[in-house]
């Protein structure tokens, strides 16, 4: 069973959106995501300043097995890339809800959301 935390909520693409950080909202792909994927070994994250939307792509996360695209669960604008994660893609396995996360964004909408017990329901979790 993969671990999907409270206090975030979730897309239905496998990402999670953390509104509390202190750095803007906070978003990273879930151990759904990660144990599907296998072990990730590059991320193309969208640039701190461009603008993202709900539901459409804006990275890709490449692991052994094959490559994703990474799609937007907020509208707005991106405040800042974690670059621990693009050195070393390994993070967003180790530690996906942690030191693993992807970016931040200045959200001016929200995506369909759903809490971490919809979530975990809707994917058998």
């Amino acid at each position: 069973m993969s671990n999907i935390p409270d206090g975030l909520r979730y897309s239905a693409e496998h990402e999670w959106v953390d509104t509390q950080a202190s750095n803007g909202t906070r978003i990273g792909i879930t151990t759904v995501a990660t144990d599907a994927l296998g072990d990730i070994v590059y991320v193309d994250l969208p640039e701190a300043g461009a603008s993202v939307t709900a539901g459409e792509v804006c990275g890709e996360i490449e692991s052994t097995k094959s490559v994703s695209d990474l799609f937007a669960p907020v509208t707005g604008t991106v405040a800042a890339v974690n670059d621990a994660v693009v050195d070393d893609p390994a993070l967003v396995n180790s530690d996906p809800y942690g030191e693993g996360w992807l970016f931040t964004v200045e959200v001016s909408e929200e995506g369909p959301l759903m809490s971490a017990a919809e979530y975990a329901e809707k994917n058998g979790a």
